[in-house]
């Protein structure tokens, strides 16, 4: 073994161990890191809405710190007033997020609301809920759009009794922009992954993590937030990155396979439709059933039922004929 290719195998050991060393340690997302400090989120709020609120302490915490569903947790929730903000990272398209979400505000609900009289004559009141998604995965997704609970719905009445609807904003470079103008973190927080996606594509993953910290440190993009965090931040990039990659691994896989399946299909359809044709010209030529049978090598069975089926509808396609014997009627 050279010198080159023990190097490599060793650097990719290293990332390996870097790896797993936050998928086992990690408790926070770099997002959920940033805006889970209330200035920042503060900043985010504002941002959203149009709001100028100037005392972070005004913010009340309502992640859910320990609450987990599925493995998931909510990234960062807050109440201001009379509001509820629930905001979420995605690096996926996660069709999802508002069941996620429904979970995460009942759980919210049920804590803002343990010591009320839930049983009796007076109204009790409850913060509105925002629920909004940040994205910024590499799939193409518009600058806004909407996910609705009722898209998951089975069966859809016409007044449906129950709904939850989620704001997805695209946070890549080149979108939102003017809400970037206005949220210096979240315009810094989506530069620092972009130089990460940069630099990875050219070097090492840990290698492209360090150096877009320090970039970043030397131009004031999230300095003071690094700088405090580093060697987090570090592990749990790393992390991130990996995880994003395997999901899309897995699609991409899953696609590949439900190709292959389709196309199997197709051949297995295809093969099925040879077989009714074969079957009914010869009977056109007044074969009995038996010969065409023998002839064509098929079973006695599957030859009378191909004929009965043109027996009772003779203008049937082989199309046609071919659905019903797939579907065993």
């Amino acid at each position: 073994m050279n010198g080159e290719t023990e190097k490599i195998k060793t650097q990719n050991i290293k990332n390996e161990d870097l790896y797993l060393n936050a998928l086992v340690t990690h408790k926070d997302r770099v997002f959920r890191m940033v805006f889970k400090e209330k200035q920042e989120f503060l900043e985010l709020y504002n941002a959203m809405n149009g709001t100028s609120y100037t005392n972070p302490e005004d913010l009340e915490v309502t992640t859910l710190e320990n609450a987990i569903y599925m493995g998931l947790k909510n990234d960062v929730s807050f109440l201001l007033y009379d509001e509820l903000a629930l905001y979420e990272h995605q690096s996926t398209d996660n069709p999802n997020m508002p069941l996620r979400n429904l979970f995460y505000v009942a759980d919210i609900y049920s804590k803002l609301t343990a010591k009320a009289n839930l049983y009796g004559s007076r109204l009790v009141k409850i913060p509105e809920p925002k629920f909004v998604v940040f994205y910024n995965g590499t799939d193409e997704l518009p600058e806004r759009s909407e996910l609705r609970l009722s898209d998951a719905f089975e069966k859809k009445s016409e007044s449906m009794d129950l709904e939850l609807k989620v704001l997805v904003l695209n946070i890549n470079p080149g979108y939102n922009e003017e809400l970037m103008e206005k949220c210096k973190s979240l315009r810094d927080y989506m530069i620092f992954v972009s130089r990460i996606r940069e630099y990875s594509q050219h070097m090492a993953l840990n290698k492209a993590v360090e150096i877009s910290i320090q970039t970043c440190i030397d131009e004031d993009i999230l300095a003071e937030f690094l700088r405090k965090n580093r060697a987090e931040v570090l592990k749990v990039s790393i992390y991130e990155y990996n995880e994003a990659l395997h999901i899309q691994q897995e699609r991409e896989a899953a696609r590949e396979d439900g190709l292959q399946q389709g196309m199997q299909q197709g051949l297995q359809r295809g093969a099925l439709l040879e077989r009714i044709g074969k079957i009914r010209r010869k009977s056109e030529k007044g074969l009995p059933a038996g010969d065409i049978a023998d002839m064509l090598e098929e079973e006695s069975a599957f030859v009378e039922r191909v004929l009965q089926i043109f027996k009772e509808q003779p203008d049937m396609d082989a199309e046609k004929a071919c659905d019903i014997l797939i579907r065993g009627i």
